[in-house]
């Protein structure tokens, strides 16, 4: 992880869910991560391809010139990042699996930056992962940050990570599609058997 909120939203997530595979939502304060609460967000996984954002930080809303609450994740992507962005919060929604994904961001005005965007499975009740929190965060602060809105977002790098270091692929009890599967198989893998799809490049990983 390359942005310091990635690291410490990941450390407080792991801190907060102790022996469980995620902690619940009711678990998360706001006032433990207030230093980057305003590049964090909180999703709520609804039926189909719709994660619909709950909570969302000052700093999130502003990268895109709106108040970004009732809009679904997916919908900041490009038809072909959408579907691989689907994979991968299905890993999260559905296996309990974090997800860190490097975003190359375009504003209407022409302005470029990297954000990282992780994902992170909560528990809003007893069972199933039914939230994600999460974080979007620019590697450097861009001086448009406010001002010009990102309008166009696509993948440069993604990658699973299985803070137990046992990919829920070997123990799903859903068989959403094949493509979920390849995700995480890949994700399983040893990092120098990375499987690449197109100009994604899928590895393990653990807590760093």
């Amino acid at each position: 992880m390359k942005h310091p909120t990635s690291r410490e939203l990941y450390q407080y997530w792991s801190l907060m869910r102790g022996d469980e595979a995620a902690p619940l939502r009711s678990a998360i304060e706001p006032s433990d991560i207030r230093g980057i609460l305003a590049d964090t967000f909180i999703a709520e996984v609804a039926e189909g391809d719709v994660y619909r954002v709950r909570l969302a930080g000052t700093r999130v809303c502003a990268l895109y010139g709106r108040e970004i609450k009732g809009t679904n994740l997916l919908d900041f992507w490009t038809a072909e990042d959408r579907s691989a962005l689907s994979t991968l919060a299905a890993a999260v929604s559905e296996d309990g699996a974090a997800a860190l994904v490097s975003a190359a961001v375009r504003t209407a005005g022409g302005e470029e930056a990297t954000c990282e965007l992780l994902l992170l499975p909560l528990r809003h009740g007893p069972g199933k992962f039914d939230r994600m929190l999460g974080s979007m965060a620019p590697i450097e602060r861009p001086f448009w940050l406010g001002s010009d809105p990102v309008v166009t977002q696509r993948i440069n790098s993604l990658r699973l990570i299985w803070p137990d270091e046992n990919p829920g692929f070997m123990r799903r009890k859903t068989d959403r599609s094949s493509e979920i599967r390849a995700a995480a198989a890949a994700a399983a893998m040893p990092a120098r058997s990375g499987r690449r799809r197109g100009h994604l490049y899928i590895v393990d990983g653990g807590k760093d």
